[in-house]
């Protein structure tokens, strides 16, 4: 699987990972008979179905979700981005990974991978479908985070990408973990999301995101935020 080679660098052998999915961009260098292909992730094409609120809700999908490619073969394949700090995530069967999908810099390609409205993911509120991507729109004019989440399950491993470093935040206390959601950068386990206001949308207006909005995090496992609330 995936190996730090430094804190801005991880590398992995294609042929003994089934494949790497990484975004556009990402690739280093490699060693070996590496091939590359164009790839998508279930979901984060704009060919949503419906009416207008649907095909606009998938364009703003396809809009925000990184381009990927496909490597496979037999080499070693060398992942970093912009210097920006990474972290190896070591997937285990029933657990879930939720992650912006600007910070998901690669990931095993047997992983099945599906993207979904971060407005409130894993439980309670309904946060797919239509009105789960409208209440994520009308959340993301205020937080600057991006309307939907990259959902990763399955046996493999993930590489995130932070800014500043990263803090592992344990959920499973009688108390939700609440995050700023310009710091969140992904959550790992069973674990429910939800964007919560934290004042009146007017009262709202002008004010940083932390003050405006909070992400709540409950259940069981982990919560990765950046050191940082910079944008990716």
């Amino acid at each position: 699987m995936f190996e730090k080679v430094n804190s801005k660098v991880v590398k992995v052998d294609v042929g003994q990972a089934g494949g790497v999915v990484a975004r556009t961009g990402a690739m280093l260098f490699y060693q070996g008979q590496v091939g590359f292909a164009p790839h998508q992730i279930p979901g984060a094409g704009p060919g949503m179905g419906g009416g207008g609120l649907m095909r606009m809700a998938g364009a703003m999908m396809a809009g925000e979700h990184e381009r990927t490619m496909l490597a496979r073969g037999n080499g070693t394949v060398h992942y970093g981005f912009a210097g920006l700090e990474v972290q190896v995530v070591q997937m285990q069967p029933g657990a879930v990974l939720r992650v912006e999908a600007s910070r998901l810099l690669a990931n095993t390609a047997g992983l099945q991978a599906s993207v979904v409205s971060v407005a409130s993911s894993g439980g309670g509120g309904g946060g797919g479908g239509l009105m789960g991507a409208l209440r994520g729109a009308a959340a993301g004019v205020v937080t600057g985070q991006g309307m939907f989440t990259t959902q990763l399950s399955g046996q493999g491993a993930a590489v995130l990408l932070a800014h500043g470093g990263f803090l592992e935040l344990q959920v499973g206390g009688p108390n939700p973990v609440v995050v700023d959601p310009q710091a969140f950068v992904a959550a790992y386990g069973n674990v429910q999301t939800e964007l919560k206001s934290a004042m009146g949308w007017r009262d709202a207006v002008g004010r940083g995101a932390g003050e405006a909005m909070q992400l709540h995090c409950h259940g069981q496992g982990v919560v990765y935020v950046q050191a940082s609330e910079e944008k990716l």
